[in-house]
C-alpha cells in the first residue's frame, strides 16, 4: 500500500520531562503558581472569578511587581490563568452568599456580588504530578494565553458589555472565529517554515514574512499597495498578539520597534537594510515547548502533525511507510530510533522484518526498499545471514548484494542481468517518488546509460511496474537530446509490451 504524504514535516522534540521543565519556567505560569499559593479564604474575587480591584495592589507586590497599572494588570492576567488552569478554585458569588465576609490581605469586607478562592487541585499535580501532568496544565494554559491574545480590548468598549457580561460582537465589528482562525494560520505557518528544509531552523522569522504568508497570494508577484496594508495590519495585530503569547512560554518575542509607528499608527510592511533594520519590525521563534504545544493542538483538531519518535514501536512495514516522505535526516533519525529500540541482539530478525516489510509491486513499494536499505545500512554486520537468505530473491537479491558488497562480505554470487537493471529501475522509481532534487537525479539517470551502450534496449524489457514511468523520467531529465529520444521510445515499448 502507498504510503500517504504527511501534512507536516516531523518534528524532533525534547524528552518530556525537559519539555516540563521548561513550562513550569514559564513566566505567566510561574506567577499564576504564585498567586495560587497566595489564595486563601479572605481571597476576594468577582463574578467572573477574577481578583477584585482591591485584591490586585496585594497581589501585585506578592509577584515583585511594580505598585502600579501595570503590575496590576500583570497580576490580574497570572490570576486569570491560576483559575484557567485549575490552580485556583473559586467559589461563586451567589453559592457563597450567606458566608461571613472575609477581610484577606487588609480588605475591610465582601459584598454579595464577590466570591472567595482556595487553592486548586492541578496545583498538586505541577509539584508531585509526572511530566506529562504538568504539560497538561501547560496546555489549558496555552489555551487561556490563545483566548486572550484573540480577544478584544474592551477598555474602549465597556458600553457594549451588558448587565449579564455579554458583548454585542457585532457592534464590536470582530468577528472571534475569523480572530482564532487568523492565529491559528500564522501559528501554523511558523511551525511549518521552522521545521522546513531550507527554513529558518533555531532561527527566528520575521514579523513581516510571517504576516505576508497570511496574506499575499502564492501566485502574486509584486504586491499591490493594497496588499502592503492588509500586510502592515495583520503585523500589528501580530505584534500585540506575540507580546501575549511570549510569557506562557511558546515563542521568544523581539517586538517591533515603536519608533517605526507611522502616524496612522501602523508600520511599514516592507523593512529594507540590513539585518538589524529587519529585526526591528519584529522577530518571532518558536521555542521547543512551543512546537510541542502548537502540534498538540493540531494533533486535537484532527491534522497530521508527526514526531520524530511516534514509529519506534510500530512494526517493519508501518515504520518503512511512515518514513516514506520524511526529509533524509528525520527518516534516517527515526530509522535509528527503531534499530535501538530492537536491540543489537535481534539483528538477523531485525533484517528480516525489514526486508519482508521492503517487498511488493504497490506504487510505494520502491520507496520501502529505498528506506529498507537506509536502514539495513543501519543493522550492523550480524544481519548478514537475513540478507543472504534474499539473494535469489527478485525484489530484494540486488539491495541484499549491495548490502553485503559495502559490508566486504565474502562469496557473494554476481547479480543476473535482469536483476542489475530491476534494480535500477527500482531506485529511480524511488527517487521520483521521492521528489528527489532534479541535478541529483540527472547525474542518477547519465550515470545509469553511461554503462551500458546497450542500456535502453535491455531496460524497457523489465518486469517492474514503474518501467515506463521511469523511462519517460529518463526522457525528461537526460541532458543529450539524443538519448532523451531512445529513453521516450523505450517508454512507448515498455507500454506496449505490458498492454499486450
Amino acid at each position: 500500500m502507498s504510503a500517504e504524504r504527511p501534512t507536516l514535516p516531523p518534528v524532533r522534540l525534547p524528552a518530556e520531562a525537559e519539555l516540563a521543565r521548561d513550562a513550569l519556567a514559564a513566566p505567566l505560569l510561574v506567577r499564576a503558581v504564585r498567586l495560587a499559593r497566595w489564595a486563601g479564604p479572605g481571597t476576594r474575587v468577582g463574578a467572573g472569578g477574577e481578583l477584585v480591584e482591591a485584591q490586585l495592589p496585594a497581589a501585585a507586590e506578592h509577584l515583585g511587581l511594580p505598585a502600579d497599572e501595570d503590575g496590576a494588570a500583570l497580576a490580574s492576567e497570572a490570576w486569570r490563568l491560576a483559575v484557567d488552569t485549575g490552580l485556583v478554585d473559586v467559589t461563586d458569588p451567589a453559592d457563597d452568599s450567606d458566608s461571613p465576609a472575609g477581610g484577606g490581605d487588609g480588605a475591610e469586607g465582601t459584598t454579595s456580588a464577590e466570591g472567595t478562592a482556595t487553592q486548586g487541585e492541578s496545583l498538586a499535580l505541577l509539584t508531585g504530578g509526572a511530566p506529562a501532568d504538568v504539560l497538561s496544565v501547560w496546555l489549558d494554559g496555552l489555551e487561556a494565553a490563545f483566548a486572550d491574545a484573540t480577544a478584544p480590548v474592551f477598555d474602549d468598549f465597556a458600553d457594549l458589555v451588558g448587565e449579564d457580561g455579554s458583548v454585542d460582537f457585532g457592534a464590536l465589528d470582530w468577528d472571534p472565529e475569523a480572530e482564532a482562525e487568523f492565529l491559528e494560520g500564522v501559528l501554523g505557518n511558523l511551525y511549518l517554515l521552522t521545521l522546513s528544509e531550507g527554513g529558518p531552523g533555531d532561527g527566528p522569522v520575521p514579523l513581516p514574512a510571517l504576516a505576508a504568508s497570511m496574506i499575499v497570494p502564492d501566485d502574486m508577484g509584486e504586491p499591490s499597495d493594497d496588499i502592503l496594508e492588509q500586510v502592515s495590519e495583520a503585523m500589528m495585530r501580530l505584534d500585540d498578539q506575540f507580546r501575549v503569547l511570549e510569557p506562557i512560554g511558546i515563542v521568544e518575542y523581539h517586538p517591533v520597534d515603536e519608533t517605526l509607528m507611522s502616524e496612522e499608527g501602523e508600520a511599514s510592511a516592507d523593512p529594507v537594510g540590513d539585518e538589524d533594520d529587519v529585526s526591528r519590525y519584529g522577530m518571532v521563534k518558536l521555542t521547543p515547548l512551543g512546537l510541542y504545544g502548537i502540534r498538540s493542538r493540531m494533533l486535537e483538531a484532527g491534522v497530521d502533525a508527526p514526531a520524530i519518535g511516534d514509529l519506534a514501536e510500530k512494526d517493519a512495514a508501518a515504520l518503512l511507510d511512515g518514513v516514506a516522505y520524511y526529509p533524509e535526516a528525520a527518516a534516517q533519525a527515526e530509522i535509528g530510533l527503531w534499530i535501538a529500540g530492537r536491540g543489537a541482539g535481534d539483528a538477523v530478525a531485525t533484517a528480516a522484518d525489514l526486508l519482508a516489510a521492503a517487498r511488493g509491486d504497490d506504487e510505494g513499494a520502491p520507496l520501502r526498499r529505498l528506506h529498507c536499505q537506509q536502514a539495513l545500512a543501519l543493522a550492523g554486520p550480524a544481519a548478514e545471514p537475513a540478507l543472504r537468505a534474499v539473494l535469489g530473491d527478485p525484489e530484494l537479491g540486488g539491495l541484499a548484494r549491495v548490502w553485503l558488497a559495502e559490508h566486504g562480505a565474502a562469496d557473494v554470487p554476481p547479480p543476473p542481468e535482469a536483476m542489475v537493471f530491476w534494480l535500477a529501475v527500482d531506485t529511480l522509481a524511488a527517487q521520483l517518488d521521492a521528489d528527489g532534487e532534479v541535478a541529483e537525479l540527472q547525474g542518477l539517470v547519465e550515470g545509469l546509460v553511461s554503462r551500458d551502450g546497450d542500456f535502453f534496449d535491455q531496460i524497457w524489457r523489465v518486469d517492474h511496474p514503474a518501467t515506463a514511468e521511469v523511462l519517460d523520467a529518463m526522457g525528461r531529465l537526460h541532458g543529450d537530446k539524443k538519448t532523451a529520444k531512445e529513453a521516450r521510445k523505450a517508454a512507448f515499448k515498455a507500454r506496449s509490451r505490458k498492454s499486450s
